[in-house]
């Protein structure tokens, strides 16, 4: 049952922009203290730990799961997990966390998503023959038709001007998602854990509309994408730098345990993990993947909570993880929602994108959210979209106001 995974500990690095002060650490130099400060803040010892589950979507390969435990000082038998559904990987990680626990082959599991954008790999394809040459690319196909696999910036713009969400609509969302972050940081450092000299996300900035709205625009929709009555307004619906968010490097990381472990190890269960989703949608529009996801997990969270229905409204933190203004718009517009109730210390656009990462990192907003809230029971909801058309959401429930021994 749901009700029989609870979550212990959770944490994440600093995220900070591609090339800025986490830019000389590989995946698991990253995550590693992360996963250290999880023992610490529970007082386990790191051969309690049955498995890592780790999301990463831009490490080319290996096991980046093995390398963090290892890394972080676990024994050798411990079981180590990657995952790469793109941006979808770190909340993947948890869903399959909890799979393991659910099913008897782990007791005590840590999830999460890391991204070391910085150091990924140029990336290739193997020449066919040897009159050919490596061809360089940046990122791989998300569906094997390229008529079904858009640019997801030109994806974006697309939506942008169909739904009809202007360019200065789409900065009003940018710039409250930057103040609330900006006015949040003070309060972040219980769930940061420092590390390369850094202790807060840098990337939010104080910026006033008149400058955004000066920014140049970085992608705008296609003439075929739009309505003949709107084709003159396609400048008006484009995407802002200001309205996407930047790439960027992180971790995020969550302790999960049975009631067996809870007991033999004297934790103290702060929240439980009561549903977990991954859908797909069509590729075309990927970023409306984690409408779909959630309205499938409010579903899920219904049943598991013995109710007839559960709304967005009733959640007590939502987190999105918004790579474009434009996404926080449509969802807000699909679940009959405001920007002001979701993200409400701001979101993906202040912070930044370490893809595999950013998932896990929106859950680990969630709880440290639910925590200050300090509602028995109260409800939270992360969700995130990725390239291809998937989407993942994780439900969660707040249980006690208890605080981790330091």
């Amino acid at each position: 049952m749901s009700s029989d995974i609870s979550i212990i500990a959770w944490a994440r690095s600093p995220v900070a922009p591609v090339g800025g002060a986490l830019a000389s650490l590989s995946a698991h130099e990253l995550a590693a203290p992360v996963l250290q400060a999880l023992l610490a803040q529970s007082g386990l010892p790191a051969p309690a730990v049955d498995a890592v589950v780790v999301g990463n979507a831009l490490g080319a390969g290996g096991n980046p799961a093995r390398m963090l435990a290892l890394a972080a000082g676990l024994p050798d038998d411990c079981a180590a997990l990657s995952l790469d559904t793109q941006c979808c990987s770190g909340l993947d990680a948890v869903a399959t966390a909890a799979g393991l626990l659910r099913s008897g082959q782990a007791e005590l599991v840590i999830a999460g998503g890391v991204e070391a954008w910085s150091r990924a790999p140029i990336r290739q394809t193997r020449p066919l023959s040897s009159q050919e040459l490596p061809q360089s690319y940046e990122r791989p196909p998300f569906a094997p038709d390229p008529a079904r696999d858009p640019d997801m910036l030109q994806s974006a713009a697309d939506h942008a001007l169909r739904h009809g969400h202007t360019r200065a609509a789409q900065e009003r969302y940018a710039l409250l998602s930057h103040a609330r972050a900006l006015a949040a940081q003070a309060g972040l450092s219980r769930e940061i854990v420092a590390m390369a000299g850094l202790d807060h996300d840098p990337y939010p900035r104080a910026l006033k509309a008149e400058r955004a709205a000066r920014m140049p625009a970085v992608a705008q929709a296609r003439i075929e994408a739009a309505h003949p009555a709107n084709i003159g307004d396609m400048a008006a619906h484009a995407l802002s730098a200001l309205t996407v968010s930047a790439k960027a490097d992180g971790a995020a990381l969550i302790l999960l345990a049975t009631p067996g472990a809870c007991e033999r190890w004297g934790l103290q269960p702060r929240a439980r993990w009561l549903a977990s989703t991954s859908v797909g949608v069509a590729p075309e529009t990927p970023l409306v993947a984690a409408i779909a996801a959630t309205r499938k997990l409010l579903l899920r969270g219904a049943e598991a909570l013995q109710k007839n229905e559960l709304r967005a409204q009733e959640l007590a933190a939502l987190e999105l993880h918004d790579a474009f203004a434009v996404q926080g718009l449509s969802f807000c517009a699909a679940l009959g929602l405001k920007p002001e109730q979701i993200n409400t210390e701001g979101g993906g656009l202040a912070r930044g994108h370490p893809i595999g990462a950013s998932g896990a990192i929106a859950l680990v907003r969630c709880l440290a959210r639910l925590e200050a809230d300090a509602r028995p029971d109260a409800l939270g909801l992360a969700c995130i979209a990725g390239a291809g058309g998937i989407g993942a959401a994780t439900l969660v429930q707040w249980l006690s106001t208890t605080r981790p021994p330091n």
